[in-house]
């Protein structure tokens, strides 16, 4: 049975549109003002909201702003005894299904109910179908060594909580993949996961980008600006390279952790907002709050659960599963079959110096697919990979040294290169 809320001031216009929807088999609740509408859907949802634009405590107008936030996908109708364009315009600008003058005629109402109704189930479901691709392209987190399965075993005990999660490790190691997982397999995956890259934002700029900013609050705010912790109400706010935020964003983060609450840049409204934070960085943060480039009571806010995710150096088991993976992928994207390695190719690739982690193999495997032939080989390695790697000078120096027996041997050698280059140069 659809379930419909009432909010009106006035009693008789409750009773009426009570006795004609519970006519109609609606299930019908009721309250007199914007606030207890705002307590009712916090504490349960309802298919459809009626509600009056003149209230005490709190008027439609603003409720219908604080709807967007707490229940985005509730259609809600404005009615109104004080009907004109103008407040039409506003109520369905400010994200009304529709707008209905007092007294409301009852046909266009229950039309206009059901409309509504129709609507949201289409949006719901072009939300699950879009979560579903959105899941289908979440890139497995790929590895079955101990440091891999301990992260994901992490992941399916964290992710039903809202605990705060703070992902450490070197760039390209995986943070944001971890972090998608989480949300992911959290309750809150029917919402969106926005992400930040802290390091990307100049340090002027990141509070608009985090809370928003009002019309006219400086120079160059011609509009008003929804932040990121807006965007992701009822979702995950994803704050990559925590570590570079600078101290005065630090304060305001910490104090929208504690009170849930955000206000806009040039803005005195304080807005709820219903997000869970987890943040990533490539630093130490326990060096930088030493040096006070960060605020020890941030960090506490953000590592409820710290997981750490180790370096492809430290995980070099894991590597064929990756190269295999990426082949696979790949291709795909370039819309050819999978090429075939040998296996001293995956060798050399295991044994490589990877200072760039996961995201620099990625891109060596990319170019042996473009570069190599019908399958890739130990030779497509040491031509396209080892040149650009540490790992040719190391094997070379090796290769120098296994050539003498003994340290006297070596000493020779040297002694006789001394007198050769002695005597080209007198000569």
């Amino acid at each position: 049975m659809a379930k419909v809320l009432i909010v009106d001031d006035e009693a008789s216009i409750r009773r009426t549109l009570r006795d004609i929807l519970e006519y109609e088999k609606y299930e019908v609740d009721e309250t007199k003002d914007g606030m207890e509408c705002l307590v009712k859907l916090k504490k349960s949802s309802y298919d459809v909201v009626i509600m009056d634009i003149k209230m005490p405590k709190m008027d439609g107008m603003e409720a219908l702003e604080r709807i967007q936030l707490i229940s985005p996908d509730t259609p809600v109708i404005m009615i109104s005894g004080h009907a004109n364009i103008d407040s039409a315009v506003e109520a369905v600008k400010k994200g009304a299904f529709d707008f209905i003058a007092k007294p409301p005629d009852l046909n266009r109402m229950l039309i206009t109910i059901r409309n509504a109704m129709d609507r949201a189930s289409l949006v719901s479901e072009k939300k699950v179908l879009q979560r579903r691709v959105s899941r289908s392209k979440t890139q497995e987190i790929i590895g079955e060594s101990d440091s891999i399965a301990k992260i994901k075993k992490t992941i399916d005990q964290v992710a039903p909580t809202d605990a705060r999660v703070l992902i450490t490790g070197e760039n390209g190691t995986g943070k944001e993949l971890v972090a998608r997982w989480i949300h992911e397999k959290s309750a809150r995956n029917e919402h969106p996961i926005v992400e930040v890259n802290c390091a990307a934002i100049p340090a002027e700029l990141i509070e608009s980008e985090l809370f928003g900013h009002e019309k006219g609050s400086f120079t160059s705010a011609v509009k008003q600006r929804i932040g990121k912790f807006e965007q992701a109400n009822g979702g995950t706010l994803f704050l990559d390279e925590i570590g570079d935020m600078s101290l005065a964003a630090q304060a305001k983060v910490l104090r929208a952790l504690q009170e849930n609450r955000i206000t806009r840049v040039g803005g005195e409204k304080s807005i709820a907002v219903n997000v869970r934070v987890i943040a990533a960085t490539n630093k130490n943060l326990m060096d930088q709050i030493a040096r006070k480039e960060f605020r020890e009571d941030l960090y506490h806010r953000l590592a409820v659960i710290i997981v750490s995710v180790p370096a492809l150096n430290d995980r070099r088991d894991d590597i064929p599963l990756l190269v295999k993976h990426f082949i696979e992928q790949i291709c795909k994207e370039y819309g050819v079959p999978a090429k075939k390695i040998t296996s001293d190719a995956l060798k050399g690739l295991r044994e490589l110096d990877w200072s760039g982690n996961i995201r620099e193999l990625r891109n060596v495997v990319e170019r042996l697919i473009i570069l190599s032939g019908d399958s890739i080989s130990k030779s497509d390695v040491l031509s396209f990979v080892v040149p650009n790697s540490r790992l040719q000078s190391r094997d070379k120096q090796l290769n120098f040294f296994d050539k003498f027996q003994d340290v006297n041997e070596l000493t020779d050698f040297l002694n006789q290169a001394y007198s050769r280059y002695k005597s080209d140069v007198e000569v």
